[in-house]
């Protein structure tokens, strides 16, 4: 009997013991929490005084705004979200572009985003709503009024990210090594992606160099080429033996060097 009262006051401890190093475990956590919340604080603040001592700088220059951004996301802050604590427009909310430097890098996006629905919109014919990143920038460049700030593929990027709130018709995809703006609701299938990244090392494929270096059947490679050529995000070439399907901005940019030359 002895020996299992000795047994039963160990476990008592046990569940004491639990019991403490949890609560010492919570009482960390909230502690940590409370530091963390402490550090970001100061690290906004920090932000905001850069932003305002640099504000010529992130206007002007397209690298340094795009340094900016990164440091405001390192710290999950979004510079072009609208926070109601603004106050002072008309709807109570502004971004934080706007607060600390005025609304010319505000509208300098949201014009930018206005240019990228319209390129899209005037491209989607020749390309099926995928348009490269540097090709839409380039676009974008070309109606812009001389002496306006220049242009970058991250400012392109942070544009269409203003562009969430009309939901998925707008968003960047990556496909291989390049990235492109999507402007139909459509998500891209493996087979789709697959097909768009071999196109971008000659410019074209066919249904035999699919076969050949992805091992797919015919009926497969067919497939996916006739919803690419349907969606316009392919063009075909019926002149050589085999019929090869070309990107639309590869072909784009041959023209654009041709006529250059």
């Amino acid at each position: 009997m002895s020996r299992k009262g000795v047994g039963l006051a160990a476990f008592d401890r046990s569940r004491l013991t639990s019991a403490q190093f949890a609560s010492h475990g919570n009482s960390l956590r909230s502690s940590d929490a409370q530091a963390l919340g402490t550090q970001l604080s100061v690290f906004r603040s920090l932000l905001q005084q850069f932003a305002q001592t640099h504000a010529k700088d992130i206007r002007s220059n397209p690298s340094f705004r795009a340094q900016f951004a990164r440091m405001c996301s390192a710290i999950g802050v979004d510079p072009l979200a609208s926070s109601s604590s603004g106050g002072g427009s008309a709807g109570g909310s502004s971004s934080m572009w706007a607060q600390l430097l005025g609304r010319t890098v505000n509208d300098f996006y949201f014009e930018l985003a206005v240019r990228v629905v319209e390129v899209c919109g005037q491209t989607r014919a020749d390309n099926g709503g995928l348009i490269g990143v540097r090709e839409l920038r380039e676009k974008v460049m070309r109606g812009r009024m001389e002496g306006a700030p220049e242009v970058t593929d991250d400012d392109v990027l942070r544009a269409v990210g203003t562009l969430k709130p009309l939901g998925s018709s707008y968003s960047v995809v990556r496909v291989g090594n390049k990235s492109y703006v999507r402007s139909v609701p459509k998500e891209l299938s493996t087979d789709q992606s697959a097909v768009l990244e071999a196109v971008q090392v000659l410019g074209y494929v066919s249904v035999s160099m699919l076969m050949i270096n992805l091992r797919w059947t015919r009926a497969r490679a067919q497939t996916v080429i006739e919803d690419l050529l349907g969606e316009g995000m392919l063009w075909v070439d019926k002149q050589a033996q085999e019929w090869e399907y070309w990107s639309p901005g590869f072909m784009l940019d041959v023209d654009a060097t041709a006529t250059g030359g």
